[in-house]
């Protein structure tokens, strides 16, 4: 049997190069070529003919009943789009100690009475598992449990008990025998999830794979890993916080950007019903740079607050920090402000912060920055009962944003009576016991309030 050959595999994109190099040529990080050896076998069967065998009209597939699995967690269902799809492969990543884990225990207990459930754990002993179940409350529940870290053993479990729901904690402790290196290797985890994503398909198996993260916060190997699957789950967290936020940043079979918002509690992670409550933190009198507006997460809305501290410089060169937004679009707001609405920061030092470590990824908080800003630095408060949102563009216009009267409704649901919203996005009825402000030009803020 002739020897396999030696390749050299970066452990950062999953690139080959036949010889050891410094840096890799494909991603251009160093030190991350690590030699490894090809698969020991070859797959066998005619993956065509197969394809042939199961053909069907995408009519006839359309019209069949694709019932999803509920997992006992209203959040959870609302990430993945309803449930968990039978056949799907979803892979959920996060931070070590942030709940991954312990949201998988809690979702196996409830998915066993939609069939048989396997819970496959590589980093514990079936006894560790057991406790933390006793700990969750969850002594009760029928779920199976196995320790291994063989793939193939966990897929021979999982086809004998026939499991309907399959869970792998974690996947990079998975290896498999057709491939020559250590667990958690490029060439392991590809293969490993691979023949995971083979089984689900070919079974209709609902697969949940659990992944660590890199420092940099991405699933640990490459991105590929995540091309595989269907789903791509992450779990955040704002350091010292007790809320968990799960994101959904790929879903096959629902809506991408999607969140769910836990508590983490003795008795595991319990659903957050409103989120908005969160993320407020409503002063008894009001303060001078703080600003409400709403944010669209997936399909839903989010009241957040928007804090601006301007402050006199003690330097030659203002400061500029930003946490929760982009340090650049933070400068280009500020410059707008002062070219279209005559606020003056070039000798200030300008600190902007979005309560409860949520990240901005849209522009409709750029009209609360600029507010924010404006108050601060006139120590003026503006009223609690105010809300705004709209993106600013560099001519001085409020540009409208998507789901505009959403956000308009659930500012009102929330007590709020005042909202400064583009002109474009007035509802047509305007909720009860609110006054709307349509809002074209910055200068229209800015003389409103």
């Amino acid at each position: 049997m002739a020897k396999p050959k030696e390749v050299f595999v970066c452990q950062g994109c999953g690139a080959a190069f036949p010889k050891w190099q410094g840096q890799c040529a494909t991603c251009g990080e160093w030190n991350t070529l690590i030699a490894e050896t090809g698969a020991r076998a070859v797959r066998t069967g005619s993956g065509a003919a197969r394809s042939a065998d199961c053909a069907k009209t995408l009519a006839a597939e359309s019209g069949s009943d694709q019932r999803r699995l509920v997992t006992g967690s209203t959040e959870l269902d609302r990430v993945l789009g309803g449930g968990l799809v039978t056949g799907s492969v979803t892979l959920l990543g996060g931070d070590p100690g942030i709940g991954k884990s312990t949201l998988m225990l809690q979702a196996a207990a409830s998915l066993a009475a939609a069939g048989p459930v396997l819970y496959a754990t590589g980093e514990e002993s079936v006894g560790q598992v057991a406790l933390r179940a006793r700990r969750l409350g969850l002594t009760q529940a029928t779920a199976h449990l196995v320790a291994e870290t063989r793939v193939e053993s966990v897929l021979a479990e999982a086809e004998s008990i026939k499991a309907r729901i399959l869970i792998v904690d974690s996947i990079q402790t998975m290896y498999t025998e057709r491939v020559e290196s250590a667990p958690g290797a490029v060439s392991q985890l590809r293969e490993c999830t691979a023949e995971l994503v083979r089984f689900a398909k070919s079974r209709g198996t609902a697969v949940i794979l659990v992944g660590h993260v890199t420092k940099e916060g991405q699933i640990a190997g490459p991105r590929v890993l995540e091309h595989m699957v269907d789903t791509v789950l992450y779990f955040e967290s704002d350091t010292g916080s007790r809320f968990r936020v799960l994101r959904s940043v790929k879903n096959r079979f629902g809506a991408a950007n999607e969140i769910g918002v836990f508590a983490m509690a003795e008795e595991g992670l319990r659903e957050v019903k409103n989120p908005s409550a969160m993320f407020l933190s409503r002063h008894a009198q009001p303060v001078p740079g703080s600003v409400i507006t709403v944010l669209r997460e997936g399909s839903r809305s989010l009241l957040i607050e928007v804090q601006v501290l301007v402050d006199q410089t003690q330097a030659s060169n203002p400061r500029r920090v930003a946490v929760g937004i982009d340090g650049n679009r933070l400068s280009m707001l500020l410059a707008v402000a002062h070219r279209h609405g005559g606020i003056a920061l070039h000798g200030q030092d300008v600190f902007a912060n979005i309560v409860g470590g949520v990240r901005l990824t849209e522009t409709a908080a750029d009209l609360a920055i600029v507010l924010a800003a404006r108050s601060s630095l006139l120590n003026a408060p503006l009223s609690n009962d105010l809300v705004a949102f709209g993106e600013l563009g560099l001519a001085g216009e409020i540009r409208p944003v998507a789901f505009g009267e959403e956000r308009v409704r659930e500012a009102a649901k929330h007590g709020f009576k005042t909202a400064l919203v583009p002109e474009s996005n007035v509802p047509k009825k305007s909720p009860d016991g609110m006054r709307i402000h349509p809002i074209a030009r910055l200068s229209d803020a800015l003389q409103v309030f």
